[in-house]
């Protein structure tokens, strides 16, 4: 067999490879919300709330979607989301649509910074007036090694290579002291 059409026959297997990889894949879910693995439920003054979760139990600083949908839908509804940390600090946010999910309000890839118990605190105003209400959810420590080990690791590559380009630059570079005259 010639070099030729060794590359052929590898060029070919490669796209065969590829095209069963496409063919495979998993279908986009139907459902929005699919993406939700738990729920809890709120009452928002005269309004229910669903609150889902993509990732349950919830930890410290790892990521995932939150969804808030009142029933009847956000159909001429505002509210605002305050999350109350375990510290006491607060963060206050507008309700506003979910990126993928359209027909709900949402917050998308967010993260809670410390574990214990945070308040979620609503505030919705509708066609059936205001309402308040509030979801405890409790958080566990962050998953992983301690942050400062992580980014340590992390950065070790760069930090390894920042020290070969000194090296080479020390033992290539331009000499202060030679005469390149001739």
């Amino acid at each position: 067999m010639t070099t030729h059409s060794r590359l052929r026959a590898m060029v070919a297997m490669l796209c065969a490879v590829a095209a069963l990889s496409i063919g495979a894949a998993p279908a986009a879910a139907a459902d929005p919300l699919d993406y939700v693995v738990h729920t809890e439920h709120v009452q928002v003054g005269p309004y229910p709330v669903t609150v889902g979760f993509t990732v349950w139990p919830l930890r410290a600083m790892q990521s995932l979607d939150f969804t808030f949908d009142p029933d009847g839908g956000i159909a001429g509804k505002s509210g605002t989301i305050t999350a109350i940390a375990p510290d006491g600090s607060e963060d206050a946010d507008r309700l506003s649509r979910h990126p993928r999910n359209r027909d709900v309000w949402g917050l998308d890839v967010e993260s809670l910074s410390s574990s214990g118990t945070w308040t979620l605190q609503f505030a919705i105003d509708g066609p059936q007036g205001e309402g308040t209400g509030d979801l405890a959810v409790d958080v566990l420590e962050q998953p992983g090694p301690p942050l400062t080990l992580s980014w340590l690791v992390g950065l070790t590559p760069l930090a390894l290579t920042l020290v070969f380009f000194a090296v080479v630059w020390i033992r290539t570079g331009p000499h202060s002291g030679a005469d390149t005259s001739a």
